[in-house]
């Protein structure tokens, strides 16, 4: 479980393509401290299980199913990343909770600077129109945010300096790709209500 609280922006330093997966190493110092086989860190936004640890650098490998559901595989050397490691019980929830499974992925429409903070549309997939809402929180690419509005097929969320200083948030230009991660609390929801009104939720 993770918080949507990026720890470190980190960087692909090598892509193995396999037969049916790909084998990422990627260096972040922060998040490998006392990291070991096993582990998980969330990779933009998506949970990867480290294989192992060297130098300030992890490997994971990523299978097909995840190369499919998530913008991972247009990751190259090279590339930014954002990096989170599991949240510790007991500890602050800074964000949301955030499981690192990707709902979908979505794409960066305009972004609109102004002084202080900036507004960024992003495109939206049919499926996931309903779990988002005005005010509620997504996950982009593992950051946590608030929507500002909600429309069938597109959000709007503000990105503070920080944020945009942290994250790859600050870097992605119209027509890049983005992991998308709605609230799974109504996800949830949903399911109940269908079990109780006998109605299928998908």
């Amino acid at each position: 479980m993770f918080t949507g609280i990026i720890e470190e922006l980190g960087e692909v330093t090598a892509v193995e393509q396999l037969a049916d997966a790909s084998r990422f190493r990627l260096r972040g110092p922060l998040v490998t401290e006392g990291a070991k086989h096993g582990d998980s860190i969330a990779v933009n936004g998506v949970c990867l299980t480290v294989v192992d640890t060297a130098d300030g650098a992890f490997t994971a490998d990523v299978m097909a199913e995840t190369l499919k559901r998530s913008s991972l595989g247009a990751l190259a050397p090279g590339s930014r990343v954002n990096l989170e490691r599991p949240m510790a019980l007991g500890g602050r929830l800074g964000g949301h909770l955030v499981q690192g499974h990707v709902d979908g992925t979505g794409t960066i429409v305009e972004r609109t600077p102004s002084e202080h903070w900036e507004l960024v549309k992003v495109s939206l997939p049919p499926e996931l129109t309903r779990y988002v809402v005005e005010k509620g929180s997504i996950t982009v690419d593992g950051v946590s945010l608030t929507v500002v509005d909600a429309a069938a097929d597109f959000f709007t969320v503000s990105l503070i300096p920080t944020t945009l200083a942290l994250t790859t948030l600050g870097h992605k230009q119209p027509g890049d790709p983005v992991n998308l991660e709605v609230d799974v609390i109504a996800k949830y929801v949903e399911r109940m209500l269908g079990d109780r009104t006998g109605q299928d939720p998908r």
